[in-house]
């Protein structure tokens, strides 16, 4: 990225150059004044390196880091934007309105000129997307915008050329499109330097991580804040796990899978507690439709998914799903866990005992408890849940 960003400072210097050479070698007096406005370009060069460069640093003094620099370079560039606003305007109003007879190459070399801030522009803006970067995309957007200066140079000149002023109309409105665009990005620069939360959709898709974990039983709280090109996250979470270090691996993997899956994602801050509640999830292997259980978990051709609420002692829930993974040759068992662990179950019932086998590990993995039941049904088995639980509240 400081790469593409030196190459920002070596094109904005190559195009001072050249409109300074046309400018002495014609007499132009709009290739002068754009060649001030490409000088601006090259503060904003300047401004982008030294945000750039100082946002990788390290200090003891700042331990969260200084990537919110690069976002006070992008509002820098922006109030460069509405200078280079103030001066087309200034132009169209004090410029000279005398006809001067440009030679021919000179025409030909300003619009060779015209596309190539469009096309380096382009670019920045591609790689800045690309890397989170504000910075190299506000400076991208002040590049596409000297397209519409330095097509103002070119009219002015033909205008000219042939006494009609039609470039000071044409000054105004670039320069209302210029505002507009500074403006912009000095409003997204404003949001990250006062902690706002990130977009809905990256939010959504952090949310979307967290919930896929199946240890997690709900989210209390998420919080996502922009800082420079990077992303900081903080998520309260409720988990089904009480062992304090299974718990801690479990808020490892999530924070692994959140920065694999959104690469500018710094860092991300847990906190975790166990499940309270009154209501708890249960499947169980089922031999058909009509609730009697299978003997085989992993060949079952359904699964029960119940919900009991033991406060009022009744079933909330029920619902009964295929079996995807029945048919498999080999390696069912563990597939159908997996399927499983999608419903958030907090016990899987089974008559075949799961431990010390694929599924009985990946559902002790996830916090799952897994119990060998004798019941022949499903209404057999919720019967005695019941049961158990008031014997357990007489107590």
């Amino acid at each position: 990225m400081l790469r593409v960003a030196l190459y920002s400072l070596l094109f904005n210097l190559a195009l001072v150059a050249a409109k300074l050479t046309l400018s002495a070698l014609s007499g132009s007096l709009a290739l002068r004044a754009d060649a001030i406005h490409s000088t601006v370009d090259v503060m904003a060069s300047l401004a982008l390196i030294l945000g750039v460069k100082i946002s990788e640093r390290k200090s003891e003094s700042f331990p969260l880091g200084l990537y919110k620099v690069e976002n006070l370079a992008s509002i820098a560039i922006s109030f460069l934007l509405f200078l280079t606003a103030y001066e087309i305007v200034l132009e169209a109003v004090r410029g000279e309105a005398l006809p001067i007879n440009y030679q021919g190459w000179v025409l030909y070399a300003v619009a060779a000129i015209i596309p190539l801030p469009y096309l380096f522009g382009s670019f920045q803006i591609k790689v800045g997307e690309r890397t989170g970067s504000p910075s190299l995309i506000a400076d991208g957007v002040q590049h596409k915008a000297d397209v519409l200066t330095s097509s103002l140079v070119f009219l002015a000149l033909i205008a000219q050329s042939i006494s009609l002023p039609l470039d000071r109309i044409a000054a105004v409105i670039i320069a209302l499109v210029i505002v507009k665009e500074g403006w912009g990005i000095l409003v997204d620069g404003m949001r990250v330097l006062l902690d706002a939360s990130v977009d809905a959709q990256t939010l959504k898709r952090i949310r979307a991580l967290i919930l896929e974990a199946p240890e997690v039983v709900s989210i209390k709280e998420l919080v996502a804040r922009n800082s420079g090109r990077y992303l900081f996250v903080q998520a309260d979470l409720i988990l089904r796990l009480v062992d304090l270090k299974r718990a801690h691996l479990a808020s490892e993997r999530i924070e692994s899978r959140i920065k694999r899956e959104l690469p500018q994602v710094d860092r991300v801050q847990i906190h975790y507690e166990p499940i309270v509640e009154s209501r708890r999830r249960y499947a169980a292997p089922l031999a058909d439709m009509g609730g009697r259980l299978s003997r085989h978990f992993g060949e079952s051709s359904y699964f029960a998914l119940v919900e009991m609420d033991f406060e009022e002692m009744k079933l909330v829930r029920q619902e009964i799903i295929a079996n995807p993974h029945k048919d498999l040759s080999k390696g069912k068992g563990l597939k159908v866990a997996q399927f499983l662990l999608g419903f958030k179950p907090d016990v899987v019932f089974s008559i075949e005992g799961l431990e010390g086998k694929g599924p009985g590990y990946a559902f002790a993995e996830a916090g799952v408890e897994t119990v060998q039941t004798d019941a022949e049904t499903l209404e057999e088995l919720m019967a005695d849940l019941l049961e158990a639980e008031r014997n357990r509240t007489n107590l």
